[in-house]
């Protein structure tokens, strides 16, 4: 009996039994995951059981289930984490440029789409980044001073008791 493989050679049959076979012979299927375990097949009958049963083992990241708009909005509500994070304003510009970017982009993809991720103003994210820089560059020192002034008290407390 002959069959076709996926290049469009024929193949004889009884040749892939051996080669299965030769296989185990080796041990190449000994130490598969899930080896000895019954399959857990539903019920009823279901084309996509493998993929139900991988997103309940989190196998998948959800995520990539998601359309493009979901995952931006998600990304623009995690913005200000993300923006304190980051040290350098070329690479906050840089972020925020890219993200206005895949908004667009996402728009033109989909122009009568009733749900839309907001673009960010550059320029006014730029101002609340440095804000936030320059409250870092005096913290340190408020806290050095503090630390200090946290010294003294106790060593002029150990002095009196």
């Amino acid at each position: 009996m002959h069959a076709e493989c996926a290049e469009g050679a024929a193949i004889v049959i009884g040749d892939r039994d051996d080669a299965i076979e030769a296989a185990i012979a080796r041990g190449e299927f000994d130490d598969l995951p899930g080896a000895g375990k019954p399959l857990r097949l539903p019920s009823r009958h279901d084309p996509d059981w493998w993929i139900r049963q991988r997103l309940e083992d989190d196998d998948i990241d959800r995520d990539a289930l998601l359309p493009v708009v979901m995952l931006l909005r998600r990304e623009h509500d995690e913005l200000p984490e993300v923006l304190a994070e980051l040290r350098d304003e070329q690479q906050v510009r840089e972020l925020l440029e890219d993200y206005n970017r895949r908004v667009q982009d996402d728009r033109l993809r989909h122009p009568m789409a009733r749900m839309l991720a907001p673009t960010v103003d550059v320029e006014a994210r730029l101002e609340q980044w440095r804000a936030l820089e320059r409250e870092r560059a005096v913290e340190p020192v408020v806290q050095t001073a503090a630390a200090r002034e946290g010294r003294r008290r106790r060593w002029w407390r150990r002095a009196r008791d």
